[in-house]
């Protein structure tokens, strides 16, 4: 399981390493039905189990590939430790996301986090980035690859406005 907070110096002297592995989280029918209305994709071969089984090669439903990518900021934060002296992790984008496998309805997935770069503003932000891998379980081919890129702000808590 994560550690809960790490040092800077501690994070720097893991670049280039894996610094997570998530838990296996199941994608369920009811989820990728709860993505597909949040988004107003309801393309069949997300909603329509009987018509996905005939038309598709996949057996059944898939998720969303967004909805696989979404998933990322819960498991990063059950599978890397947050940064002591910061608040808040903050989204700042992707560098690359490739979808290489689809992730059937019911199936298990989990992500692997390998710290790839990281850097320290001046202003005490923290910029990481991630190689991220999202596995399907009993699968040689990954659902998912990208390079994440995350903020992690400073603690302010204590700092009284001027």
């Amino acid at each position: 399981m994560r550690r809960d907070t790490i040092t800077i110096d501690e994070a720097e002297a893991l670049v280039g390493e894996e610094v997570g592995v998530s838990n296996w989280r199941t994608v369920s029918q009811e989820m990728i039905n709860q993505f597909a209305a949040a988004t107003d994709d309801h393309q069949f071969i997300h909603t329509d189990p009987e018509r996905a089984a005939r038309e598709t090669p996949y057996g059944g439903t898939i998720a969303h590939g967004f909805l696989s990518l979404s998933l990322l900021s819960t498991m990063i934060f059950e599978a890397v430790p947050q940064l002591e002296g910061t608040s808040a992790g903050v989204n700042f984008g992707f560098d690359r996301v490739r979808f290489l496998n689809p992730v059937k309805s019911g199936a298990r997935i989990r992500a692997r986090f390998l710290l790839a770069q990281l850097k320290v503003r001046p202003s005490g932000i923290v910029e990481c980035h991630y190689d991220v891998t999202v596995e399907i379980e009993n699968s040689l081919k990954p659902a998912l690859t990208a390079r994440w890129l995350t903020l992690a702000m400073p603690d302010r808590a204590g700092e009284t406005a001027a």
